[in-house]
């Protein structure tokens, strides 16, 4: 059995509590926390993290948050847990390099064949997001959501805030690898379709904009009901429309 991990460095209870007013969640603080302390060394691959009841004495928050920080660590490769032991840190992986820049998508054919590949890797991702999704995790999804439809008039932001719908959704489906794969391509993988795209499908356009927005609120929707089949079709049935909205003559 891995050895258990060195006591906890003292320090005062005012450094140890996160901060409340980041507006990212205090998992995600916590995970940011914990994930320095491995990346330093402070806790070694084979170490076992330390336990739920000391990281809620330390940190100061709910049962609740530590196991969803937990699970974005083991999302993340850098844990591994054990039913009944506990969870370890796992040796950090090579660093891997895919990427597709901008400069490499040149022609109308390949943004469709853009297009096609999102549906391949997405649909699946929502389907396992609707399977494993945490209470948390759907609030995420949820939030961004919200700043889709608040983004209206500003192209800029309704390019990030699209992205951020879809990579909480790759990260709700808690492998690693769909959200390694969106986060790689970036806000890139929205904006590049819409600069093809004709004035009357662009961003500010109000009726392309509600029915993108409806088309994102259906995937929420099936995600929140953990309907995996119907995710799977919600998201396949967006990014099919975005591929037919640029064919359109």
């Amino acid at each position: 059995m891995p050895p258990d991990p060195k006591p906890a460095r003292d320090a005062a209870p005012s450094d140890r509590r996160l901060d409340r007013d980041t507006g990212r969640g205090l998992a995600h603080e916590l995970v940011e926390r914990l994930k320095a302390r491995i990346l330093a060394g402070e806790i070694q691959p084979g170490q076992k993290l330390p336990t739920e009841s000391s990281l809620i004495q330390e940190f100061g928050v709910s049962r609740t948050v530590v196991r969803e920080a937990v699970s974005r660590l083991q999302a993340a490769g850098l844990v591994e847990t054990f039913q009944g032991r506990g969870s370890f840190v796992l040796a950090l992986p090579a660093s891997t390099a895919f990427s597709v820049e901008a400069s490499q998508v040149r022609t109308h054919r390949d943004i469709l064949d853009m297009i096609d590949f999102r549906i391949g890797i997405e649909s699946e991702a929502a389907g396992l997001a609707a399977q494993r999704r945490t209470d948390l995790q759907l609030k995420a999804i949820e939030r961004a959501l919200v700043d889709l439809g608040r983004s209206g008039e500003q192209p800029s932001n309704a390019v990030e805030a699209d992205f951020e719908f879809h990579l909480k959704i790759a990260l709700a489906a808690n492998n690693r690898f769909y959200a390694d794969l969106l986060a790689s391509l970036g806000p890139m993988m929205i904006m590049l379709p819409r600069t093809r795209l004709e004035h009357v499908y662009t961003v500010s356009d109000a009726t392309h904009f509600t029915r993108v927005t409806l088309e994102h609120e259906n995937i929420y929707r099936t995600i929140a009901a953990q309907d995996a089949a119907a995710a799977r079709a919600a998201m396949r049935l967006h990014l099919s429309n975005s591929r037919a909205r640029l064919q359109a003559p």
